[in-house]
């Protein structure tokens, strides 16, 4: 089969492999599309250790061609979407049952945009913020593939208001097609926020974002950290002071969850996608790529120069 391996050298290239056997609790999928998203840039520059050369690839969509022991052979068939591992980026992918999913007559295309951000997005407004009705939820990286579908997520949660933070003009030109309620630029924020106080902040940037973020917290706000987009650098809290203002340091690690509580992650991947098939939220691929354009997919990403979800043709 044809797959795409990032070797010692750092370099993409698409190599002839053979096809994956499924193990106990596994099936095979033959890929359609698979989705791209910012853990591929950190395991391209290293802040995933695995062992080189790696076949990458965490989202995929296509047919499921083969079952490991304990998974039903009525499987074999079906289209699928799945949260993988490793290994999307092939023409046939090794999943866990329980993180595959039947799409009905969902298109793969669409099935593939979804991946780990689906959930992801479900998870910060619906059980790690826990968004109440009529509350303000402020949202960074307003324009990406998360962002999108947490303002929809949060509109449909009740959310008062809703105000995303974007870096440039473009991007908040696109992000206002998804509900935001008011888009700032990143260089306007806080200043541009004037008197407003976010009940729920989603900060997958950190640094000074997340540090300020806590600072513009209404009482009893909670921000909800994912990512470290901006840097790595440890960001410090005074509990003292969250304590008093009734404030909350959140966290949400979706690949930690796959591994510890796998059940949880499933639910909430089914209800994105039944709101996705049901038309409530918009799933938005601005980006196609060939296989052989992984390379250039990924940089464009680690640029910011794309916005919405991109993905990779396989088949």
């Amino acid at each position: 089969m044809k797959a795409v391996v990032l070797d010692t050298d750092d370099r993409y290239r698409v190599a002839e492999l053979d096809e994956p056997t499924p193990g106990p609790g596994q099936v095979a999928i033959r890929v359609a599309y698979a989705g791209i998203q910012w853990g591929d840039t950190m395991v391209r520059d290293g802040h995933f250790a695995v062992p080189r050369p790696f076949v990458p690839g965490f989202e995929a969509a296509g047919h499921v061609v083969a079952v490991g022991a304990g998974v039903g052979a009525r499987r074999v068939g079906t289209p699928v979407t799945a949260l993988t591992a490793s290994g999307a980026y092939a023409e046939v992918v090794l999943a866990p049952d329980p993180l595959t999913f039947d799409i009905g007559g969902m298109p793969l295309r669409t099935a593939a945009g979804l991946g780990w951000g689906a959930p992801t997005a479900y998870d910060l407004i619906n059980t790690a913020a826990r968004v109440r009705p009529g509350e303000h939820v402020l949202i960074h990286a307003a324009a990406g593939s998360v962002g999108t579908l947490a303002a929809q997520f949060a509109r449909l949660a009740g959310a008062g208001r809703i105000v995303g933070v974007v870096g440039t003009a473009d991007r908040a030109d696109y992000a206002a097609r998804f509900g935001y309620d008011r888009l700032l630029l990143r260089k306007e924020f806080p200043a541009n926020l004037g008197d407003e106080k976010p009940d729920v902040v989603l900060d997958p940037v950190g640094g000074s974002t997340r540090t300020t973020g806590l600072e513009q917290l209404a009482p009893h706000g909670r921000l909800v950290a994912y990512g470290n987009l901006a840097t790595y650098e440890p960001v410090r809290a005074d509990t003292n002071d969250l304590l008093m203002h009734g404030k909350s340091l959140l966290t949400y690690n979706s690949n930690l969850l796959s591994r510890t509580h796998p059940e949880r992650l499933a639910d909430s991947a089914r209800r994105a996608l039944g709101l996705v098939a049901d038309g409530k939220v918009r799933m938005d691929i601005t980006a196609e790529y060939a296989l052989g354009d992984l390379a250039m997919a990924v940089q464009h990403l680690a640029e910011g120069t794309t916005h919405g979800k991109s993905i990779l043709r396989i088949a």
